[in-house]
């Protein structure tokens, strides 16, 4: 029987080649993630307005709450975990009333809408004190005062009163929390010794829409920092580690350690560098920015008295040791903490920073606006 299978006849043009497949029919060598990858480098290439969008500012977390109540008895301890933690933490229950804040932001509003002859004239010239402004910025973006205690003036037109109340009382709070925070570390408080060996400074800065996450103004050494939360706002404060952004709440006072005070601390205690910036306020009715006012009180040290700034004595285990004994019945991790460092100061404690003149520190560290390396760091030992 004949076989099924039919051969085809011969080709007299020669053997055939098979068409090359289509694109669609080729099998594919590119793995998804590097066509993701080649996706993500063409996007890159474009133009900025063609580009991704950055990703979203990192979430404002609630700071440390202290309250400076007579009825907290834990007062010291949460202020020295806080500060040895963080470096700047809330307080809440407070006396400085807020219609009070209010009348000084008004006051501080009236500065920044004067001419700009009338700023400079109407402020001593004394640095620090006095009228700052930085030419590279433009729409008044940059400028400042920074006032004494007293908020002098130059002229006899300008009505800061409720300013000058609100510092006073701001620099009687910032003493009180400096003692506090001294008996927590336990270091002797200068200004226990005198009032001439400590002073303020009232440093007020416009918040200008639009602004990028920085340092407000010129960066000036202090102990400790003071800021009213008038409204809700965001801090992005500058500490040792990088940039932190917290919100507190409203009504309470963001205070903030300084260089001087970790120096004094031996260390013992965290530090932000400069003032912060405070993010715009924006308006609930409309979402537009509105105008608001920085007003920080520094505790610093005074420039007459030439100081030297070192670390302080340590106590005897006094206030600070009895906190610890209170905070190890109720708060276990914060008692580890203290017990830890009062351990610490048992012992022969070496310092950890030299010895260094505070007026060429602070004019340096004014001038030269030291943001990415620590102004301290040609200080430790």
């Amino acid at each position: 029987m004949a076989s099924s299978t039919h051969t085809p006849p011969p080709n007299p043009y020669g053997t055939t080649v098979a068409p090359p497949p289509t694109p669609s029919s080729q099998p594919s060598h590119v793995s998804t993630s590097d066509a993701a990858d080649a996706i993500s480098r063409l996007l890159q290439r474009l133009p900025p307005v063609l580009s991704l969008p950055t990703r979203a500012s990192p979430r404002a977390n609630s700071p440390s709450s202290v309250s400076f109540s007579d009825q907290n008895p834990n007062l010291l301890a949460d202020m020295l975990s806080a500060s040895s933690q963080h470096g700047f933490f809330q307080l809440i229950d407070h006396p400085i009333p807020s219609q009070l804040a209010r009348s000084a932001e008004s006051d501080s509003l009236a500065l920044f809408d004067l001419p700009r002859h009338q700023k400079q004239l109407s402020f001593p010239k004394n640095w620090p004190l006095g009228f700052d402004a930085d030419e590279d910025e433009e729409d008044g973006a940059g400028e400042a005062f920074c006032l004494d205690s007293s908020c002098s003036t130059e002229s006899n037109h300008l009505s800061l009163s409720s300013l000058r109340e609100f510092t006073r009382a701001m620099e009687k709070l910032g003493l009180d929390v400096l003692d506090s925070l001294a008996r927590a570390v336990g270091f002797e408080n200068p200004s226990r010794a005198g009032s001439d060996q400590v002073c303020s400074l009232m440093w007020i800065s416009e918040d200008v829409p639009g602004n990028k996450t920085e340092i407000s103004g010129r960066i000036y050494p202090y102990v400790i920092g003071l800021q009213y939360q008038i409204t809700s706002q965001k801090h992005s404060l500058l500490v040792d580690s990088g940039w932190v952004t917290v919100s507190p709440r409203v009504d309470s006072v963001m205070v903030t350690v300084g260089d001087i005070a970790q120096v004094w601390s031996n260390g013992k205690v965290k530090k932000v560098r400069g003032r912060g910036s405070v993010g715009n306020r924006g308006s609930e009715s409309t979402g537009k920015s509105c105008r608001s006012i920085s007003m920080a009180l520094l505790l610093t040290l005074p420039l007459d008295t030439t100081p030297t700034v070192s670390p302080l004595p340590l106590l005897p285990h006094s206030d600070h040791e009895t906190q610890s004994n209170k905070a190890k019945e109720e708060k276990s991790t914060e008692a580890d903490s203290i017990s830890r460092i009062s351990k610490e100061e048992e012992g022969d404690e070496r310092p950890m920073f030299r010895s260094f003149g505070f007026e060429d520190y602070a004019w340096r560290v004014y001038h030269e606006r030291l943001l990415l390396k620590d102004p301290l760091y040609r200080y430790r030992i």
